[in-house]
């Protein structure tokens, strides 16, 4: 088993920053290849981010390249998402994941969820 808790979401005003981090606990976390979903109402968990067990690969969603960034440190349990010039259509709960198996994009793929944090971007 592995438990994930997610932090660091909120209010931010377009173009700020946030960054989100989830931190590990039950298992070996550099056994784990992590990602980021996000879902806002009314629409379908989507992929964000994921990372590698050693953090050598890395997936990024084609519209988020270049804002978001996904990193982990295996000697902390944690793995973030640093969001650089937010927008209002970023707003959603996000929520990390973890999968024993490859980095993946598809939400099936993973094990282990979060329970979210909801970030919320004004104009």
């Amino acid at each position: 088993q592995v438990q994930l808790v997610e932090s660091g979401g909120g209010l931010a005003q377009a173009g700020g920053s946030l960054r989100l981090s989830c931190t590990a606990s039950g298992r070996t976390f550099s056994s784990f290849a992590m990602g980021w979903f996000r879902q806002a109402p009314g629409k379908e968990r989507e992929f964000v981010a994921a990372i590698s067990q050693s953090g050598s690969y890395i997936y990024n969603r084609d519209s988020l390249k270049g804002r978001f960034t996904i990193s982990r440190e295996n000697a902390k349990n944690t793995v973030y998402l640093q969001m650089n010039s937010v927008k209002p259509e970023d707003t959603a709960v996000y929520y990390c994941a973890a999968t024993i198996k490859r980095l993946s994009t598809t939400p099936q793929t993973y094990d282990y969820w979060g329970q979210g944090t909801q970030v919320t971007v004004s104009s």
